[in-house]
């Protein structure tokens, strides 16, 4: 597999990415129908037309590999190739009129992420990013930031659907990082935070209970920005597990400290 099949697999992310990317942006100032999954967990009428876009550009170019899709129902077709797709990453803030909000395609090959593509409708922002190959935003490479002090450090973090009911909601480890680094925010689309960190503009962001398609894609960009992604126990990055902790490298430990019930 040569990096010309891999562009290719990047093409058809980056232009399923744009074509749902403009539904969302032209349904996000019209009325919209909202429907609720769990107490607090959404979808819209803009999620399920952006990702029939997604999913009819990917089988008519790919149709032997598989298709996760956050709003479908999952067939393996026992494909080494999986293409991981949240048609709208921040359903929330698309629903209340916050433009933070994204469309997430990743490919992974033998369960590791080889493509990867995050797409801001509303800055036409395009991050992108093949492995061994570097990250860019509309084609220009990026980095990740130099700082090197938790002190000096914004950072970027969500909490859980069942934030309500379960103890394991953040907010400990939360309370834990607020009283060291110089900020933390929330955004509410985790795709878009790990491109924030490939690009510098956070230093490193951290959430637990999220799905393969919140992260996959923007967690590859985040490494071949020169990132590091893993876990909050430290093992490698694995898309499908439910602790994501994305830092510039430089104060990874430090946070994976904080952020490791071993040490809370």
């Amino acid at each position: 597999m040569g990096l010309e099949t891999e562009s290719e697999f990047l093409k058809i992310a980056c232009q399923a990415a744009r074509e749902a990317g403009a539904i969302l942006k032209e349904r996000f100032f019209l009325p919209k129908k909202v429907f609720f999954k769990g107490s607090i967990d959404l979808v819209t009428d803009a999620d399920k037309a952006s990702e029939a876009v997604i999913l009819k550009r990917l089988k008519e170019a790919f149709s032997s590999h598989d298709i996760l899709s956050e709003e479908s129902d999952y067939t393996a077709m026992k494909s080494p190739f999986l293409w991981v797709v949240d048609p709208l990453d921040g359903t929330t803030n698309f629903a209340h009129g916050y433009p933070c909000f994204s469309v997430s395609i990743a490919l992974l090959h033998e369960g590791q992420p080889l493509v990867g593509v995050v797409y801001n409708p509303m800055t036409d922002e395009c991050y992108a990013a093949i492995r061994g190959h570097g990250a860019t935003r509309n084609d220009q490479p990026i980095r990740v930031s130099e700082t090197g002090d938790i002190q000096k450090a914004l950072l970027c973090t969500g909490f859980p659907y069942d934030v309500g009911q379960s103890e394991r909601n953040n907010i400990r480890e939360f309370s834990a990082v607020i009283k060291r680094a110089q900020g933390v925010r929330r955004d509410g689309s985790a795709a878009l935070d790990l491109c924030r960190v490939a690009e510098g503009s956070f230093d490193g962001f951290w959430e637990l209970k999220l799905k393969p398609w919140d992260v996959a894609a923007g967690a590859l960009i985040a490494m071949e920005a020169g990132g590091m992604v893993t876990t909050f126990d430290g093992p490698p990055f694995d898309p499908f597990k439910d602790t994501i902790l994305s830092t510039n490298g430089r104060i990874h430990e430090e946070l994976r400290k904080l952020l490791s019930r071993k040490n809370g």
